[in-house]
């Protein structure tokens, strides 16, 4: 078996990097116009983004989503 997936734009790209990344590009203001969540609009962090999207998979899916239309 190969551990490649071709298909997948998000294929060794941590979560992390993803929230820093649309957190620099965007700041935390216009990501949470862009995807309305509460974890981006009060007391924003990278930590507490993260432990709120890894426990909510359609959070996770629109942040994802917007990282692959930003950044491809």
């Amino acid at each position: 078996m190969t551990d490649e997936q071709p298909n997948n734009p998000l294929h060794g790209i941590t979560l992390e990097r993803v929230v820093t990344e649309l957190s620099e590009h965007y700041g935390w203001a216009g990501l949470a116009q862009r995807v309305n969540i509460n974890c981006f609009k009060n007391e924003p962090s990278v930590k507490s983004s993260l432990k709120f999207l890894r426990r909510t998979p359609w959070a996770r899916a629109e942040v994802e989503a917007l990282y692959v239309d930003t950044f491809s």
